[in-house]
């Protein structure tokens, strides 16, 4: 495979794909394999009078998910690693030199995610530096254009490109006051103190954040690279710290040979990079500088793996997962075409590991959350699927039975139809009752996860507070904020118990009087909602327990920690608020579908009789009628089948998770959701331009 130079002068020019490139063409292509088969689902005939409004947005929302799914790549590291030559390597060596700046010293000045949103054209969006000293924050500054300076990226003019790529580097002279003010001053780094000594100013960056909108394929696929600046600066964006480590798909954690694990490699590791990040692999990079030739290559390997083993015992970690690279060969070797050179350079081990490691638990996470939703809804189908298979039996035994019955006789089975109409228009009624009463009892529920109270309680929370911003006042405020909570998850629990006892019975009276499967209603399962208050918590915990900023109380992190706080608490109530909502649908909408389908069905059976009862022509007739549209609704039941089949086999999972998988679509969706809850809560709101899917 291979994939053309984007930049005009090359334009003739093919490289190798790489595995990792390889990898995520197949992800996307799997994506549209899976949105195909959700289409067949919307598409079969049996939904022609069942697909309610409801499942048919929920449908929509599944693939459109799935269409905006992302893989998430971070990398984290000191200044001086070699983050950004290794992202040119690994993604962008295509462009024939380096897409983004690369030199020694300080290069990344500011966050930046390189994506592809075509509904945009190419272009890098800054955040000036000055939007620090406001409380917004960064998820409510990207829905706000104006605050942005937006620059058009040329795609057919290198040169153009790297010079406009320059501004993520740019920085500026700012007095001290105005430094503290943006969270730059730090004492402890000799470099600031040398600048402020020999000038009276200290160095910031002139942007705080950066977008870049870039139209190479691995993005168009999916592919969102996250490039952070050293330590300083992710500890002066909590907001990324909070959203972007739970949500990547994958961490590359940066070292280099020359330096070693430092004290700030170390801080990065165990704050950002250990605890948080589910998947994670550690680089080794610049391992070129043992390439002197003084040592042979025997020797020079026995130095890498001597590294690699004192490094994965610094840092607890296992040595498969950390790879000795040279990212500056590597670009220069995909760039020359020199096969000997990349081999040597070791990325190649690097970009396998990262292809299994994204793409392997993508499937497996993004594939089981769609199958598991996607045939519960496939298992309620086929419940109405078979209410139609029945009924049409029970319709063709009565139109034959009037074929070898006196007329007598023929009218005892009318008028056993007519008085289960007549049975089934009262239930009806008391399904209406009840309906009624667990819209009221929904309506109180959803209250208490209002979005109006979430934020007068954090409001409060803020002006507790006050200009203190200590960690012992952000500990306890996340504290009181987690009990409150859990208090609202019980009380919330309890009226769902309700709800859910009500349904019941209308499940109960169904099935009793006619003939419906023998089932429940879904139980509410708050769990995820407290594993999220939980975790945040936590974040919280091991923020205040830093003895940075415990020693020296930086008011400013503090503030921004608070704040970004605010906004993952905000999203875990809308998610909660969201999965409530949907429950509260589903809670007798099933039911509900079923009851109308034996409604039409009745109505059928009976308008068939009546006119069959003196009729032979039109008896004969309708027993034609009722054999084919047997055949038909059996036909229909096996498309279902086929539509799972296919949805299991999409998500390529092994024969024993294909097993799960089956079991799954059997179960209650609350065992499904109890059994898919992470020990690793991932938040929501990621900084990234495009969501996580929440399909839960």
């Amino acid at each position: 495979m291979s994939i053309p130079i984007p930049n005009s002068a090359s334009s003739q020019v093919e490289i190798e794909t790489s595995t990792l490139s390889t990898k995520i063409n197949e992800y996307s292509q799997w994506r549209e394999n899976l949105i195909t088969t959700i289409d067949e689902f919307i598409d079969w005939p049996g939904h022609a009078d069942a697909l309610n409004a409801i499942q048919e947005l929920r449908l929509y929302d599944i693939k459109e998910n799935i269409k905006k799914d992302q893989l998430v790549l971070a990398f984290l590291a000191e200044f001086s690693r070699g983050k950004t030559e290794t992202i040119n390597a690994l993604f962008f060596s295509d462009f024939n030199q380096r897409l983004l700046p690369s030199e020694p010293g300080r290069t990344t000045m500011c966050p930046n995610e390189i994506f592809w949103n075509d509904s945009e054209e190419p272009c890098i969006k800054l955040l000036p530096i000055e939007t620090r000293s406001t409380d917004d924050t960064l998820t409510y500054l990207k829905s706000n254009p104006n605050v942005w300076h937006k620059i058009r990226l040329d795609t057919t003019s290198a040169s153009d490109m790297k010079e406009t790529l320059r501004a993520l580097v740019q920085k500026k002279e700012v007095s001290l006051e105005t430094a503290k003010k943006l969270g730059f001053w730090n004492e402890e780094d000799p470099s600031v103190r040398q600048l402020l000594t020999e000038r009276n100013m200290v160095e910031i960056p002139v942007w705080r954040h950066a977008l870049i909108n870039y139209p190479h394929q691995l993005l168009k696929n999916g592919l969102v690279v996250i490039d952070t600046p050293g330590l300083n600066t992710m500890g002066a964006e909590p907001e990324l710290t909070l959203s972007i480590i739970p949500n990547a798909q994958a961490v590359l954690f940066l070292t280099a040979t020359d330096t070693g694990i430092t004290k700030s490699d170390m801080q990065i590791w165990t704050d950002y990079v250990q605890r948080r990040a589910a998947h994670k692999l550690v680089v080794l990079n610049k391992i070129d500088i043992l390439w002197d030739g003084l040592e042979t290559d025997v020797e020079v390997e026995a130095l890498i793996q001597k590294q690699i083993k004192n490094t994965a015992h610094e840092l607890s970690l296992d040595a498969k997962n950390i790879f000795a690279i040279s990212a500056q060969k590597a670009l220069v070797a995909k760039i020359r075409k020199d096969d000997a050179l990349l081999k040597r350079s070791g990325i190649n081990a690097l970009e396998n590991s990262l292809a299994d490691l994204m793409v392997s638990s993508k499937h497996e996470i993004l594939g089981r959350a769609v199958v598991t939703e996607c045939s519960n809804m496939i298992r309620s189908s086929r419940k109405l699927a078979q209410i139609r298979i029945n009924s049409v039996k029970n319709q063709l035994t009565e139109l034959q039975e009037l074929q070898s019955r006196n007329r007598n006789l023929s009218k005892e089975i009318l008028a056993n139809v007519v008085a289960e109409r007549k049975r089934y228009e009262a239930s009806i009624l008391t399904f209406n009752q009840g309906g009624e009463k667990i819209k009221r009892l929904s309506s109180k529920l959803l209250r208490h996860l209002s979005l109006g109270y979430l934020d007068t309680t954090l409001a409060q929370t803020k002006q507790d507070m006050g200009d203190s911003w200590t960690t012992a006042g952000l500990n306890k405020s996340m504290r009181d904020l987690t009990r409150l909570a859990i208090n609202l998850a019980e009380e919330i629990g309890i009226e769902g118990h309700v709800i859910k006892k009500h349904a019941d019975d209308l499940y109960h009276l169904f099935w009793s009087k006619h003939g419906f499967e023998k089932t429940e209603a879904v139980e509410l399962d708050m769990t995820k909602f407290i594993k999220d208050m939980q975790a945040l918590e936590k974040v919280t915990v091991e923020f205040c327990s830093s003895p940075a900023n415990i020693l020296t109380e930086k008011h400013f992190l503090i503030r921004r920690f608070f704040l970004g706080l605010g906004v993952q608490i905000q999203a875990v109530f809308e998610q909660a608020h969201l999965d409530c909502n949907r429950w509260l649908n589903q809670v007798i909408g099933e039911l509900k579908n079923q009851i109308n389908v034996h409604k039409i069905a009745l109505d059928k059976r009976a308008e068939s009789l009546m006119e069959s009862h003196n009729s032979t022509d039109n008896l004969l007739r309708n027993i034609e009628i009722a054999q084919k549209e047997l055949a038909k609704y059996q036909e229909q039941s096996n498309q279902l089948d086929t539509i799972l089949l296919k949805l299991m086999r999409c998500v390529k999972f092994s024969p024993e998770k294909q097993k799960m998988a089956i079991q799954d679509s059997l179960a209650t969706p609350s065992q499904v959701e109890n059994d898919n809850i992470k020990k690793d809560v991932i938040l929501n709101n990621a900084p990234f331009i495009g969501e996580t899917p929440q399909l839960s």
